[in-house]
């Protein structure tokens, strides 16, 4: 492995050993709290089972971060993944509860301004929208687990002992779940702006191959494992004593309810499974684990009245929420300022956007408006913020519009690579036409669309919208496309 790739990624093995130290302590905050579990105990399960998590379902949610803003280049990956990280630690020793999701959104977010590149503003509210949903439906599911385990328990009525023994076993089975589930949302954060940077290649072992994403994904998971041996101790005494006092069966419930809006939030199984249900799939972004486990506590300290409820440390928490992306946009920037300037590295990859006579063919066919093209025809812009300001001088254009002037006029070099290409999430028709354009360069992105399409009709998008199976067809492969485009480009 090279060296220098080696000190790159520190910043994100930084930013996986501050999750650990802060996120993923909540897994079993409240089973050592109410001293159900011992912290060695704990912390070995928490181990084990964030690795799994990462390395076997981590792909989900770490698609949808990549399209808020594809970091092209490795020193501007080190500068994100720091920003983040030392956004989470120094809130954390600030006193305030941060979270790594919003830290490397923020940083994302960060990079885009310095670099001009252009936010996608559906994937940001669908993130921010999750900021909100994630404590709520954290709070309904314990509230609602917890009416059901009183219940349960008046019937049955076990032996104290009994009803000990089973919350203990109970406790360890669900953190061992919610840690998994940890490592399949959370993963993104840590690695996700390495993929498209990384000089990993794909290796076999025994007849199974281990990715690049993979190998990433795995030097992320033992980071955040080492931050929960070193500094979670401390995390979990705030959550499972500071926040509420709670019992051991209440105990099982927060972790319970927090593990499943974990597992809600980035399994693609359960994606698949409601739209065959027909009903509406729910978004694999990363959501944190801080503000489900928060918002379980809250729930349950709710159906106690609410006095139990540490108020003022609530809103600790919702200070240090809101202060983290702030925080980490703005390291960020100075960082990506620093890298460039002083140490003159590259933070990311010059941009072109080239409005040429086959690109107003195709702007033409997306219904822009002819004065507009007229500003822009045969012109080149050095960034996504120009072009939009360029193109918006008569009148502002609509969301759809903006986003087919970015897509259809970027340029660049690619050339269809299908050894680079993590093939796995493919279909077999899919991986047919990219073997059969390797070797093939391409300057604007929508050529590649377009030659994929004519091969196979699993390039293609389904025009019938109303179905929901066609919806969430399209929506997987417009993230096929961003992945390959950050992939190929040279």
């Amino acid at each position: 492995m090279d060296l220098s790739f080696l000190f790159f990624v520190s910043s994100g093995l930084f930013l996986g050993w501050s999750l650990g130290a802060n996120d993923a302590a909540n897994i079993f905050g409240t089973a050592v709290g109410s001293r159900m579990l011992r912290f060695s105990t704990a912390a070995l399960l928490c181990s084990v089972f964030v690795v799994l998590g990462a390395v076997v379902d981590g792909a989900g949610a770490a698609r949808t971060l990549g399209s808020l803003g594809a970091v092209n280049e490795i020193a501007g990956a080190f500068a994100t993944a720091l920003a983040a990280a030392l956004a989470v630690f120094l809130l954390v020793r600030a006193g305030m509860t941060a979270s790594t999701t919003q830290a490397i959104v923020g940083a994302i977010v960060g990079w885009n301004c310095f670099t001009g590149a252009y936010t996608d503003a559906d994937t940001l509210l669908t993130i921010l929208a999750t900021w909100v949903f994630c404590p709520v439906l954290a709070a309904l599911l314990a509230m609602t687990l917890s009416k059901a385990v009183e219940w349960s328990l008046r019937r049955l009525r076990p032996h104290l002992l009994t009803q000990d023994a089973l919350t203990r076993l109970a406790l360890i089975l669900t953190g061992a779940f919610g840690a998994y589930t940890l490592g399949a949302n959370n993963i993104s954060n840590v690695m996700g702006v390495f993929t498209t940077v990384s000089p990993l290649q794909d290796i076999a072992v025994a007849g199974w191959r281990f990715s690049a994403t993979q190998q990433l994904f795995l030097l992320g998971a033992l980071a955040i494992a080492v931050g929960v041996y070193t500094y979670s101790s401390r995390v979990m005494q705030t959550v499972g004593n500071r926040l509420l006092q709670v019992s051991p069966v209440s105990a099982w419930v927060a972790v319970i309810s927090h593990s499943l809006v974990l597992f809600l939030f980035s399994s693609r199984s359960l994606e698949r499974q409601l739209i065959d249900w027909e009903l509406p799939p729910i978004p694999l972004v990363p959501v944190s684990s801080t503000q489900a486990i928060v918002g379980a506590m809250v729930g349950i300290g709710l159906l106690k009245g609410g006095h139990a409820v540490n108020w003022r440390l609530i809103g600790r928490i919702g200070c240090g929420w809101v202060a983290t992306p702030l925080v980490a946009a703005t390291i960020c920037v100075f960082c990506l300022f620093v890298l460039q300037e002083l140490l003159h590295l590259s933070v990311a990859r010059q941009q072109q956007f080239v409005v040429s006579p086959p690109v107003m063919q195709r702007l033409r066919a997306e219904g822009l408006d002819a004065d507009t093209l007229g500003i822009l025809d045969g012109r080149r812009y050095d960034s996504a913020q120009a072009l939009i300001a360029s193109a918006e001088r008569r009148e502002p254009l609509e969301k759809a519009e903006r986003q087919a002037l970015l897509h259809f006029s970027y340029r660049s070099d690619y050339q269809l690579d299908a050894d680079a290409v993590d093939d796995s999430w493919f279909s077999t028709g899919q991986r047919q036409a990219l073997s059969a354009l390797a070797g093939e360069r391409f300057e604007y992105r929508w050529q590649i669309r377009d030659a994929l399409a004519s091969l196979s009709e699993d390039w293609r998008p389904r025009e019938d919208r109303e179905v929901p199976a066609n919806r969430l067809f399209n929506r997987e492969l417009q993230q096929k496309f961003d992945y390959l485009y950050r992939i190929l480009e040279r």
